[in-house]
């Protein structure tokens, strides 16, 4: 299999994040339609902190087996800043949009105009932090697919392309759950954007990948993704519990739970 060829797959792999990013396009969802999507991108996102962590630690780990302590002091230490730089950097960046927003608005009507463009703003905001937090991820998943192929393991390449296909297409229906939460119905030029972001980098790492082995690289990478995704669950915990629906809640947080593991089974007989 050729380069360009592993390239074109890692793409696929990155863009069947478009086949949940329509979801946003629903019209007017009911209040328990709304509380229930954006339960289960929480589900779903709480699977990838743990799989991002997962891997990102697990390089560390293997030092520690080995007793490699400067390796394994180097990849701990880029895991937590990558973590803390994902994590606190959304934070300070979030403040001052709400800053931003904060600024007195002129003229009759302004600010009803402005409190309803806040809303949107926000929820739009979340999505596009999703989709940037989900694309590091994918980005270092591209590392894993192109670092396969230039060792010469196409099978666990090819494997690894159709597991995290499958991850990226619950991954897209993540990234629009705030907008249908807030009861926004963004435009089809808005959801191309966001499906770039966050599926564009799965190509990206594939052609990367197979020119760079480098596990401290793909930390990096993993560790701001994890960041990136734990405040944006920290953000939608607080949209959920604004609506309501305990019960119903819990229950779609746990079917999000189930699917990111349903979908990481593929992944795991790769590396079977």
């Amino acid at each position: 299999m050729t380069t360009s060829q592993i390239a074109l797959l890692g793409a696929i792999a990155g863009f069947t994040i478009y086949l949940g990013l329509p979801l946003g396009r629903l019209r007017s969802p009911a209040p328990r339609l709304r509380a229930g999507l954006n339960a289960v991108a929480i589900g779903i996102l709480l699977f990838l902190i743990w799989d991002v962590l997962t891997h990102a630690w697990e390089p560390t780990d293997s030092a520690l087996s080995d007793h490699h302590w400067g390796t394994a002091l180097t990849g701990g230490l880029v895991m937590i800043v990558g973590v803390a730089v994902g994590l606190m950097g959304l934070i300070y960046y979030d403040r001052w949009m709400a800053a931003r927003r904060a600024r007195p608005a002129h003229g009759p009507g302004a600010a009803d105009s402005a409190e309803l463009g806040a809303t949107r703003s926000r929820a739009a905001g979340l999505a596009s932090m999703i989709a940037v937090g989900i694309g590091l991820h994918n980005f270092a998943e591209g590392l894993a697919i192109g670092n396969s192929a230039a060792r010469g393991e196409l099978s666990l390449a090819v494997l690894l392309i159709i597991g995290f296909g499958l991850h990226n297409a619950t991954e897209g229906f993540g990234i629009v759950a705030p907008l249908a939460a807030e009861g926004e119905r963004p435009s089809w030029g808005s959801l191309a954007l966001l499906g770039l972001i966050g599926g564009g980098p799965t190509f990206l790492g594939t052609l990367v990948g197979q020119h760079v082995v480098d596990d401290t690289l793909s930390t990096a990478f993993l560790g701001l993704a994890a960041g990136s995704i734990l405040y944006v669950v920290v953000e939608l915990l607080a949209v959920a519990r604004r609506a309501g629906f305990k019960e119903l809640t819990t229950w779609m947080i746990l079917l999000g739970l189930t699917l990111g593991f349903a979908t990481d089974a593929v992944v795991t007989a790769a590396g079977a």
